[in-house]
């Protein structure tokens, strides 16, 4: 479930920072701007008409060749994961990321020049509580193509560790871990991102890394270079003179760590995370991991935050004296036993309500529903939280004994868990639309057990008695 952990922060000002698209070789200017609470990320594109907005969710990825790619609408951003890895290892809930190209400037392959222009905007906190997703289960997502396998565990923080493979020498198996997220911008920001010979020569032929300066990627020479192949480079870089150095990379530039291959991928995995659109308490283990199998584990991860969100069960204290007794109940609803479905109100505002009802054996309709298997009926369960919703209507009028409730609607109706005798059931309610005319549209749901039992959308009428 998701718990509360500290305050959302945004940043303190807008600031700005300029430099070229990896792949399309692009001046671009990214501008972070601070957001409201509950923001959270998203990316707008200035250089298109109505400067639309595609938000940072695992939705909307559409490939993963050469970097995580999102497009929403027909409007793209390329290569995402370097961005949003800053704005997660520095805590940061809520930004607009503003861009005038498709993809943001990939600077030197790494996240240090975000993290860089962040910390001199300010980082500030907000009002609203942040909501953290803590992993109670074992979540995983494997490629069974590649052998790539994403995992999380429970932990009591969030932690990620990559082991990566190549199967080349040149490269070997290395691993990196990431034990707080607070090391994240002296451990892990500055791991830049890296190629194979032999990926760099397809992308050159077909144009695909024009802004690729040789500054801001390590590449791996994993196949023997001739002097033709040499020159094409030297050529595409901008370089009088290149050569393999004996750890089997290109000379133009110096590794930072031995594993930094191994620390960029567990970059690319903080940022393409963040896609799943909520902080995560677990500890990751990511074997090979991928864009690929990194957003199809954010997907996943999104669908099941989702769920439990929705099915999340309101705790509510049964023992506090209640708001209203079965007494003022009466007074209020011209419903009587055996058609008196809710014994207590809880809670009871503007735009909610909050019933409940203690089910026993002695209800009269387990005589025949079913005789020697009780089961309270599905219709019955929504009369209940009809009930509990005609208290809301009738606490808008001064005079609710002069009034009777009508149902006009019931759509959306569900029914999740058996109620059994025993059961205490919980009913919340609350306005979708504001009470117009007599006339209350609401959401309601009943609970037993900790467990969602029935929900629909309900519409009812109160009409003064004849």
């Amino acid at each position: 479930m998701n718990t509360v952990s500290g305050k959302q922060r945004t940043i303190a000002k807008e600031i700005s920072l300029t430099g070229v698209g990896l792949h399309t070789g692009e001046n671009v200017t990214l501008k972070f701007l601070p957001a409201q609470e509950n923001h959270g990320y998203a990316f707008k594109r200035v250089d298109l008409e109505g400067q639309p907005i595609i938000e940072a969710d695992a939705n909307y990825v559409v490939n993963t060749q050469r970097g995580t790619n999102l497009e929403k609408r027909g409007v793209k951003i390329q290569t995402s994961e370097h961005v949003l890895a800053a704005l997660v290892g520095l805590e940061i809930d809520n930004v607009l990321i503003e861009l005038d190209s498709p993809e943001p400037p990939i600077m030197d392959g790494s996240s240090k020049f975000f993290i860089e222009a962040l910390e001199k905007a300010g980082i500030v906190e907000q009002e609203a509580d942040r909501e953290v997703y803590v992993v109670k289960d074992v979540i995983s997502y494997k490629d069974d193509a590649t052998g790539s396998e994403i995992t999380i565990i429970p932990s009591d923080k969030y932690t990620i560790t990559t082991m990566v493979d190549f199967g080349t020498k040149v490269l070997g198996t290395q691993n990196a871990t990431l034990e707080n997220l607070s090391d994240f911008k002296t451990e892990i920001a500055d791991a830049r991102t890296f190629s194979f010979l032999h990926e760099l020569e397809m992308l050159l032929e077909n144009g695909l890394i024009k802004g690729g300066d040789l500054n801001n990627a390590i590449v791996y020479v994993d196949k023997e270079i001739s002097d033709a192949t040499m020159k094409k480079l030297e050529k595409a870089f901008n370089k009088e003179k290149l050569s393999v150095k004996p750890n089997g990379i290109l000379d133009n530039l110096t590794l930072h760590q031995p594993n930094e291959a191994a620390r960029h991928k567990l970059l690319d995995v903080i940022g393409d995370l963040a896609l799943a659109g909520t902080r995560i308490q677990g500890k990751v283990i990511a074997n090979k991991p991928g864009h690929f199998v990194n957003t199809q584990f954010a997907k996943k991860l999104a669908k099941i935050i989702k769920l439990e969100k929705r099915n999340k069960v309101p705790s509510y204290d049964l023992n506090q004296p209640p708001l209203m007794d079965i007494h003022q109940i009466m007074d209020m609803l011209p419903h009587r036993p055996p058609f008196l479905l809710i014994d207590r109100i809880l809670e009871l505002s503007d735009s909610h309500v909050v019933g409940m009802k203690n089910v026993t054996m002695n209800e009269n309709f387990f005589v025949g529903h079913f005789p020697g298997a009780p089961v309270m009926p599905g219709v019955l369960q929504v009369e209940a939280m009809a009930q509990t919703g005609g208290i809301l209507v009738l606490s808008t009028v001064p005079d609710p004994e002069n009034y009777l409730t009508f149902f006009m609607k019931i759509d959306n109706v569900k029914f999740k868990q058996k109620v059994l005798p025993g059961d205490t059931l919980v009913f919340h309610c609350s306005l979708i639309t504001p009470i117009r005319r007599g006339i209350c549209h609401m959401q309601a749901y009943a609970y037993a057990n900790n467990k969602l039992v029935c929900e629909a959308e309900l519409m009812a009428q109160i009409a003064k008695k004849n």
